[in-house]
């Protein structure tokens, strides 16, 4: 049976490569993102596309979230599977990072995915069942050089969800939370640098990364799974084991990396 779902994020890398999993498995979709014209391009790359909605937003301006949220509901009359994707990096110290760009990191990546989700909770709830997945990241479980407000959003997220988990489990509502590593995509070329310019510069680790689409394959996986918290990635998804058994070890190999 078809579903309804909402993908953020979804003009480009993971989001964009999640659209076309589930566009091919026959869901009807939401597609949202800052870019309109990217979106539509999205659009565009699915065949006989009226089952694809463009409901473009940004995620920072959480004011107008709740409204957006009830436009996406009225679009295919509920939400089944909401799948936040969409976010901003950081490259920057923290010394070096104005508190602007801070808030910038933290009302996108947590008040927009924490917004959104509370707005489309009632509706899933009223309809008996729902899901909703969160992208958070591997920094959302550790802290590296350069990302401290991208992996404080994250954190923030893991909490967030892990409790509310907790408090909609009896109405059979599911939450997922996928933590990818490097996957190749502009996330490192859009990151904020800390004056809140972006970096411009496509990072080593991910252009040698995992494709988006190997990405969204897992991720479709883990979420039809209904797992809780997924990782994905290559070899830095070993990472989270070596600072919970082995936490010296891994502050010291996590000072010296190449984390760019």
């Amino acid at each position: 049976m078809s579903k309804i779902v909402w993908i953020t994020g979804a003009s480009s890398g993971i989001g964009e490569a999640l659209v076309y999993e589930y566009f091919k498995a026959g869901d009807k979709l939401i597609i949202s993102g800052r870019n309109r014209d990217e979106l539509f391009r999205v659009k565009g790359n699915c065949q006989n596309s009226f089952n694809v909605h463009v409901l473009p937003f940004d995620l920072s301006e959480t004011e107008i979230l709740e409204s957006k949220a009830q436009d996406a509901i009225k679009i295919f009359g509920k939400i089944d599977l909401l799948i936040n994707s969409g976010g901003v990096s950081q490259r920057g110290l923290a010394l070096e990072t104005d508190l602007r760009t801070e808030q910038q990191i933290m009302d996108t990546n947590f008040w927009g995915t924490v917004t959104l989700s509370k707005a489309v909770l009632p509706s899933m709830i009223a309809n008996g069942a729902g899901q909703i997945v969160v992208v958070s990241s591997l920094v959302g479980k550790f802290g590296t050089k350069l990302r401290s407000a991208y992996s404080a959003s994250k954190h923030a997220l893991h909490g967030y969800f892990d409790s509310l988990r907790t408090e909609v489990f009896d109405k059979n509502i599911d939450i997922t939370i996928i933590c990818p590593g490097f996957i190749k995509t502009n996330v490192t070329y859009n990151a904020l640098t800390g004056d809140g310019k972006p970096l411009n510069i496509m990072g080593e680790a991910h252009e040698k990364a995992m494709s988006p689409a190997e990405c969204a394959g897992q991720m479709v996986k883990a979420i039809q799974a209904k797992k809780e918290e997924v990782y994905i990635g290559g070899k830095e998804t070993k990472a989270i084991w070596l600072k919970r058994f082995f936490p010296k070890i891994f502050s010291k190999k996590i000072r010296e990396a190449k984390v760019i």
